[in-house]
């Protein structure tokens, strides 16, 4: 909807004569517009950083790879690049985002009958880790990094292990994400400090 010309759209959207404004709430209003306007222009600065920093790192890393004879990219996994001082390091981290298919029911049903089985003398703690693994969180998701963590328990069950097989088989990889981030430090004994690129932290 366009404004016209001597009008404030409030939060309703109603048009409010800018005369009739209090003076306080176009002050707050100008200050908002300014810094809303400062920080679009920073996060495309940022953005343009980033998309620099990621070409520049891997054509450094392609062309030490030519010098063997060696071809890079399509590879999963972190990579740290250090100054030659060890004070400062880039480290390009590689993040999945996963989600869940429908072989995911069927390893609940298959721990609920192995549950079921060792009711006699199960341990109570592993009953809760199961529970909440399998527990819905506020965002409405299952607990991504609990379901995983199941597989790391050491149980020697065969239907257990159907069960750990039925979660394998059910992770879908959604999306793969790089980030980027800067570490330093004062000398080579002290521990490496993340620069934030965030405003909550810088």
């Amino acid at each position: 909807m366009m404004v016209p010309e001597g009008y404030m759209q409030d939060s309703a959207g109603r048009l409010v004569p800018r005369d009739k404004v209090k003076p306080q709430d176009l002050m707050i209003d100008d200050l908002v517009q300014d810094r809303f306007a400062e920080a679009a222009v920073l996060r495309e600065q940022l953005k343009s950083f980033r998309q620099a920093s990621m070409e520049n790192i891997h054509t450094a890393l392609a062309l030490i790879t030519e010098q063997y004879g060696a071809s890079y990219g399509g590879q999963k996994g972190n990579i740290t690049l250090m100054s030659f001082d060890g004070r400062r390091r880039i480290t390009i981290a590689i993040g999945d985002s996963i989600s869940f298919g429908p072989e995911l029911q069927a390893a609940k049903a298959l721990i609920d009958n192995c549950l079921e089985r060792w009711s006699e003398g199960a341990d109570a703690n592993l009953k809760v880790i199961v529970t909440d693994a399998f527990e819905v969180g506020k965002e409405g998701k299952i607990r991504t990094d609990k379901i995983l963590g199941l597989r790391r328990l050491n149980i020697e069950d065969e239907e257990w292990q159907r069960a750990m097989q039925a979660i394998s088989d059910s992770i879908r990889i959604d999306s793969t994400k790089s980030y980027l981030r800067f570490h330093e430090r004062s000398g080579p004994d002290d521990d490496f400090r993340q620069v934030p690129l965030d405003i909550a932290r810088a």
